[in-house]
């Protein structure tokens, strides 16, 4: 079981307008104190094959690094992002697909796709909405080992966001896919069930829950 500790530091950088200076006096701030703040995401946390990982927290909080920084620590081959993903325009969703005919329409189906129209089009005529769906279906046709995922289902209507939640959990535990996610919404977490529950808030500690913590580490960094 692979542990993963990731960190991420951003130190203050910037300059001193006149403007800055003013906020900088009305906060007794100086530009050496600035100089020693820095924002800090870190996170240590066990993750088996077949895992779903779900990062959450309020925008800003710092969920997109911690995914990146786990996204790094995976082997390049061995994990796909949603967001390189690209969109072709000179063939149908069904044909960008690996794999035969009913395994093409199972993925599509997995991801949310179901319409016939949808799935004989070309993936860059799409609405944003099945754009990213096919981005996911395209994940989990390349078969690796690690699918990454910011803002996951965060742009689709909660109905649609919740049964591609459940379809994610049963293909995670099927194939023994291990999915990192992001995102701020709460409303797919029972649906989505996840192994570990990341919560990044936008003070303080990082705090790690297992569904399972048998033989986990604590929970917090």
């Amino acid at each position: 079981m692979p542990t993963y500790n990731v960190s991420r530091s951003f130190a203050w950088q910037g300059t001193i307008s006149d403007k800055a200076a003013a906020v900088m006096r009305m906060f007794g701030l100086t530009v050496e104190r600035l100089g020693e703040t820095a924002v800090t995401h870190k996170c240590r946390l066990e993750v088996k094959a077949g895992d779903i990982v779900y990062i959450t927290g309020p925008s800003g909080a710092g969920k997109s690094v911690l995914l990146k920084e786990l996204e790094k620590a995976t082997p390049a081959a061995d994990r796909v992002n949603l967001a390189q993903i690209r969109l072709p325009r000179d063939k149908s969703l069904v044909d960008c697909i690996d794999g035969d005919f009913l395994q093409s329409l199972r993925l599509l189906s997995t991801a949310g796709l179901n319409d016939v129209n949808c799935i004989l089009n070309q993936p860059a005529n799409l609405s944003e909405g099945q754009k990213y769906r096919f981005r996911l279906a395209a994940a989990l046709a390349a078969g690796r080992k690690f699918v990454f995922a910011d803002e996951f289902c965060s742009g689709l209507d909660r109905v649609t966001a919740s049964v591609i939640s459940y379809n994610i959990y049963k293909f995670a535990k099927r194939s023994g896919t291990t999915f990192v996610l992001a995102s701020s919404h709460g409303d797919i977490l029972a649906d989505l069930t996840p192994d570990v529950l990341v919560v990044k808030e936008l003070a303080g500690p990082t705090q790690v829950i297992y569904k399972h913590p048998t033989k986990r580490p604590e929970g917090q960094l």
